[in-house]
């Protein structure tokens, strides 16, 4: 039993007795190896006292690492066979932990309560919807600091770009406002069921307050939005139409201190809260 994680036959036997077949549309793509988990539990930095929440659990390889290291783990799942069996693999697996979860069956995107707060964040994240779910996370649940997301590499790489990378953008920007996103490891696609043709990475995510400024969170992503939807455009013509021209942006702009013929890709998420409180002041 692998110490109680589920191995590559535990996972098709288990597929098998609940008639599953892997959905694309919800990014299903299993864990089978319990060194991966174990390494992705490490890598977290959780411990007993956390209120783990996790995204997506599947038929539970990473729950079942996760409990067994944490107090509690708040498991949201969309598909209606997974979150009724979930349950029951962690019984049979894990009985002295199985009162240490909870799951919730509905989608992660369309629920804004928790039964608890959770302290961290840790999830193999459905990789069709993984950076709007994140996003979610980090605007929804503030008593969480730190957490560890898998997601494809590609997607791992633009949020942990850093300002003037040809892959820095709107994800790396958003992201950006609520903490420090950095690449934590990679995971080849031969440790999954179905293997997905793509490497997976790992984004460890330390929250921390935003930029100082009179701006909303809205008003300053309407600027990133606005800024990355032109992005060969210099920023006076990308936000012309929030501004209502490129001679009022190009005011704004250099008034928050940023030169009006730079580009997006190139200014910090502080540069964005400069120029929303210029366009957007009363």
């Amino acid at each position: 039993m692998a110490g109680g994680l589920l191995d590559p036959t535990a996972i098709r036997e288990l597929a098998g007795q609940l008639g599953l077949r892997p959905s694309k549309q919800r990014g299903q793509n299993f864990v089978t190896d319990a060194n991966t988990v174990r390494r992705i539990v490490a890598a977290s930095g959780v411990a007993e006292d956390d209120i783990v929440l996790e995204v997506g659990p599947g038929l539970g390889s990473l729950t079942l690492g996760l409990l067994q290291v944490v107090h509690r783990v708040i498991a949201i799942e969309i598909d209606d066979l997974l979150a009724t069996q979930l349950p029951q693999t962690v019984g049979a697996r894990l009985p002295g932990r199985a009162t240490g979860l909870t799951v919730i069956n509905a989608d992660a995107l369309r629920i804004d309560a928790l039964p608890e707060q959770p302290t961290a964040v840790v999830a193999n994240l459905p990789y069709n919807v993984a950076v709007p779910v994140l996003l979610h996370l980090l605007a929804t649940y503030q008593s969480w600091n730190r957490g560890l997301v898998m997601v494809q590499a590609e997607v791992a790489d633009r949020l942990a770009a850093e300002p003037g990378s040809k892959i820095y953008g709107i994800p790396s920007v958003k992201v950006a406002w609520y903490g420090a996103a950095t690449r934590a490891g990679t995971v080849s696609p031969t440790v999954f069921w179905p293997m997905p043709n793509v490497e997976s990475g790992l984004v460890a995510i330390e929250r921390r307050p935003p930029p100082e400024t009179t701006a909303t969170r809205e008003q300053v992503f309407a600027v990133v939005d606005a800024a990355f939807g032109q992005r060969r455009k210099m920023l006076r013509s990308a936000l012309a139409g929030l501004a209502g021209s490129p001679s009022a942006a190009s005011a704004d702009i250099a008034a928050a201190g940023v030169d009006p013929q730079s580009r997006g890709e190139m200014l910090e998420v502080a540069d964005f809260a400069r120029i929303a409180e210029q366009i957007f002041r009363a």
